[in-house]
């Protein structure tokens, strides 16, 4: 997987993923201007997402129908003597029954954001020197 980010202005960058493009900004109070949201934003919406769809295709391969499902994710940055903080809500239908409930809790943790971001990470930086444009 890759994704690059080039800047647009200020703060603003247009992120590239495959043949998608999306962008994010700074809020004004840090700087932006709010164009879209932030990369942490981003972070957190990346998590919910493939929380949600996690547990979508585990319930399709068991042959549930789901129906709507919501995943909220709030999430708190680390901050000194702080760990970062990550409060998952899922908004699942009333029809499910307990047991279904508890094994999409279960498959809720399983997804790969969430597994990446409890796991161990490395990073391995480089830089590039390219020629500014005239």
């Amino acid at each position: 997987m890759n994704a690059s980010a080039q800047r647009i202005s200020g703060f603003r960058h247009v992120v590239k993923v495959r043949q998608h493009r999306l962008n994010c900004d700074e809020p004004v109070d840090q700087g932006g201007d709010d164009a879209a949201p932030s990369p942490q934003e981003l972070l957190a919406a990346s998590l919910a997402s493939c929380t949600a769809v996690t547990m979508e295709m585990y319930a399709d391969r068991k042959g549930w129908d789901l129906g709507p499902v919501e995943v909220e994710c709030e999430y708190t940055p680390a901050e000194r003597g702080c760990p970062t903080k990550f409060t998952l809500t899922l908004r699942l239908p009333s029809v499910l029954t307990d047991e279904q409930v508890q094994r999409l809790k279960v498959i809720a943790t399983k997804c790969p954001v969430h597994r990446t971001l409890d796991g161990e990470v490395m990073f391995d930086e480089r830089v590039e020197r390219t020629q500014l444009a005239a």
